[in-house]
């Protein structure tokens, strides 16, 4: 056969690409986000829009701003600082003043991502890294108000301390929450506690269609609820063990910590085993500060703590090779060994 009329293009891999860029992506974890944006709205006024907006607008801003001022190229039409924004935002009370929010916002973008090189750089979560440095402002990322409440745009917020799921179940106070909260509303939402993280209903759906639109795999989610879900069924606190498993699972930031944060691609596992591993371990964290820590909520921290860990998870856990042996891969790593012992013979 005649090959020399053949137009062959040699290129590095990958070879095989697709037109889903991050942008692509991105967009669709805002569509995801769009119906928990809505029902926060719904649960705690206009201003839950109004900070949703203001963060966006500050992570745009200062993502903007820092590249042009190092030359660099423009890469808002990656829409990451956006879902950065609307993130930061969810895990905030609706009360957060905004500057806090900015603050916030500068955090994420230019010290967790920007400085490490920019998008798909960044070792840490960049919205939960934001919430752990808001917390420096405890008394205003602490004051929540209760559902369906009326909180006003602008101006000093008169909110009145209100008690969360997790405030209850931190304190083992089950008979407590149930007289406040029952499990339908913990399902749908109409509950105090971060502006995006109380509706499980919602989450779950937009996590369901990621996993649809295979954004993201369902082997962290899966495990890091199932692993939450296992150790409060097993240690129940003294409470009915089921009813106890359900609080937990529907209160505090464990649905979007499981969906939206944990699944994110640069801060997480590549390998399906890997991303098991990586949930188990967010999920073991998880109950362990809730239960022993004095903080309340432990997804946070879980997270991020797993985060720094998904480098040694990925150097130990390797898919198989396409076309190499296990045999051949023992032999190959032996080598270097060997030959070390026989140059130190001679």
């Amino acid at each position: 056969m005649d090959y020399t009329d053949l137009n062959l293009i040699g290129s590095t891999s990958p070879h095989i690409r697709t037109r889903d860029g991050a942008g692509h992506i991105m967009g669709e974890v805002i569509i995801a986000m769009l119906l928990p944006l809505a029902f926060a709205v719904y649960n705690f006024g206009p201003r839950a829009l109004a900070a949703a907006l203001v963060s966006v607008a500050g992570c745009c801003f200062f993502e903007f701003l820092y590249r042009a001022l190092l030359r660099k190229n423009n890469t808002l039409g990656d829409l990451s600082a956006v879902v950065t924004g609307i993130l930061i935002a969810f895990v905030c009370p609706v009360t957060v003043p905004y500057w806090i929010l900015l603050i916030g916002d500068f955090f994420a973008i230019v010290v967790v991502k920007q400085l490490f090189g920019g998008v798909g750089k960044n070792f840490l979560n960049p919205a939960l890294a934001a919430r752990a440095f808001m917390l420096s402002w405890a008394g205003e990322m602490t004051t929540w108000v209760g559902p369906r409440s009326s909180v006003p745009l602008q101006g000093a917020v008169d909110a009145v301390t209100y008690p969360t799921p997790m405030a209850l179940l931190h304190e083992g106070n089950l008979s407590g929450l149930q007289q406040m909260y029952d499990l339908p509303k913990m399902f749908v939402g109409l509950i105090g506690g971060s502006m995006g993280e109380v509706s499980s209903l919602l989450l779950i759906l937009g996590g369901l269609f990621l996993i649809w639109r295979k954004v993201i795999t369902w082997y962290i989610p899966v495990s890091y609820i199932g692993t939450v879900a296992a150790l409060t069924f097993l240690f129940p606190r003294g409470n009915d063990p089921v009813q106890w498993m359900l609080y937990n699972l529907l209160g505090g930031g464990l649905m979007l910590g499981a969906f939206f944060m944990a699944t994110d691609y640069v801060t997480s596992p590549v390998s399906h085993l890997g991303q098991a591993i990586f949930g188990v371990g967010c999920g073991l964290v998880t109950v362990f500060i809730r239960y022993f820590g004095s903080y309340n909520e432990g997804v946070c921290y879980a997270i991020l703590i797993m985060n720094l860990t998904v480098w040694i998870i990925d150097k130990n856990i390797k898919p198989h090779r396409f076309g190499v042996a296990k045999e051949k891969k023992e032999a190959r790593s032996k080598a270097p060994d060997q030959t070390k012992k026989e140059a130190a013979g001679k």
